[in-house]
């Protein structure tokens, strides 16, 4: 449970790093309001579907089994194309915050030569864990998440006798730049889903995954609003400082020196279990959907590790080759991506629960089906409004990948069809969705 647990965590989260922005986008009252709100419309209601959708299908096609299952293996693809471009993007941000927490102790991190050099030690060390395996990877979440919050923990107590209430409630609404706002809060209570790809690697995921959901939500959102509130409160706030990296000066203003070292190696830490987790994610989708015939069976292959050595490769090629890109910039086009994906998400869960209303659905969101349409329509909305206020050069950009996907495709099938490589559907896995019409199991109960 305690790896699963930090495995979603650092999907969704880490620790606090990356949340600064908010207040620099909006103020202290919006950032603490906005982190309480969309964790109420946005995060639970993904945890939740995931938590229904995961032990209904418990394989490493995650998302993308789900989507196939009610819209067909075209949007399938879609999905999984959606989903693993929106990942690696993710993926390469986590370097550049590594390096943006660094760089007031080395300033040669800051750009160049020595910059490129540290992205490419970090990303080949780190796809180098993944490929040793998931075991490895799960303990390790658990001890770098602990180590994570706990400078947090003691920033908070220590800034408790600075902490004036009247800080919390500065609010200019007429500066607020909210397309910073609501994509750093999207991008930082987003990804619940991503555990659903490796559902196949989990012992009996049917009772596990509804309650590890249930204690990574309690992490994620705690996590967030504790140093917000102690932080805003106790330092004048200066909205133009609050970039990704703040943290660690603040812990230098109310701690000293060493908790500012304490903090800046933790960011480095914390962006390793995310980098992690992330990656890990990205490559069992990929050998997931490779055990389902949409791609090559060479993504299926596995290492004497038992990890998809294919998938892995690809996601740490793509992780190098965007990581030239701003943290504004990766979030936006993440987000954009991520957006698509979670629409067919949700029509999907509509659908299997109006298609299939019988099929073996070991959790299952206490809501009929009205009660389902209804609770995703605030999150619905709030897609629209990310993907409507995301900058031409990221919609252009979204967009282009997406076509590539709708070509993709075809492509595969021609590929397949002509036997110039081969694909195949992996026999240990249910055909979809004639075997989920079984009796309901028990219902797990999820401790929302």
């Amino acid at each position: 449970m305690a790896p699963l647990v930090f495995l979603i965590f650092y999907e969704v989260s880490g620790a606090p790093f990356g949340i600064e922005d908010s207040v620099r986008a909006a103020g202290p009252l919006l950032a603490i309001l906005g982190f309480l709100l969309f964790a109420l419309i946005w995060s639970i209601p993904e945890a939740l579907i995931t938590a229904e959708m995961g032990t209904m299908f418990p394989e490493n096609g995650g998302y993308v089994v789900w989507v196939s299952s009610a819209l067909g293996p075209f949007w399938g693809f879609q999905q999984g194309w959606a989903k693993w471009l929106s990942g690696v993007i993710d993926n390469a941000l986590y370097p550049v915050l590594v390096l943006d927490y660094l760089k007031s102790s080395v300033p040669a991190l800051g750009g160049g030569l020595p910059r490129t050099l540290a992205v490419l030690i970090f990303t080949v060390a780190l796809t180098y864990m993944n490929y040793r395996g998931l075991t490895v990877i799960g303990w390790v979440a658990v001890f770098l998440g602990v180590f994570s919050l706990l400078p947090f923990l003691v920033m908070g107590l220590v800034a408790i006798p600075r902490i004036e209430p009247s800080r919390w409630l500065e609010v200019d609404l007429g500066s607020v730049d909210w397309r910073l706002y609501l994509n750093t809060l999207f991008w930082n209570l987003n990804y619940w889903d991503s555990i659903s790809t490796l559902t196949g690697e989990v012992e009996n995921p049917k009772r596990t995954l509804p309650k590890a959901l249930s204690y990574a939500l309690v992490l994620v959102v705690g996590g967030y609003l504790y140093p917000l509130i102690t932080c805003t409160a106790a330092v004048p706030v200066v909205r133009e400082h609050w970039s990704d990296g703040y943290f660690s000066d603040i812990a230098r203003i109310l701690g000293g020196v060493w908790l500012q070292s304490w903090m800046q190696a933790v960011a480095a830490l914390s962006n390793v279990g995310n980098f992690l987790t992330e990656m890990s994610s990205d490559s069992y989708q990929l050998l997931g959907m490779a055990e389902r015939g949409m791609l090559p069976d060479f993504f299926a292959k596995r290492s004497r590790h038992g990890t998809p050595l294919i998938g892995i490769l690809f996601s740490a090629s793509g992780v190098i080759l965007l990581s030239w890109m701003s943290f504004q910039e990766i979030v936006a086009t993440e987000n954009y991506l991520y957006c698509f994906g979670m629409i067919l998400e949700f029509v999907a869960f509509i659908k299997l629960r109006v298609t299939h209303p019988n099929a073996s659905r070991p959790y299952k969101v206490p809501l009929g089906t009205i009660g389902a349409v209804l609770m995703i329509i605030p999150p619905t909305l709030l897609i629209v409004v990310v993907m409507a206020l995301a900058s031409f050069k990221v919609m252009a950009v979204s967009m282009l990948a997406m076509v590539v996907g709708f070509a993709l495709q075809p492509c595969l099938v021609y590929v397949e069809k002509k036997r110039l490589l081969r694909f195949s559907i992996s026999a240990d896995l249910p055909h979809l969705p004639d075997v989920q019409e079984t009796a309901e199991d028990d219902v797990v109960p999820l401790l929302f």
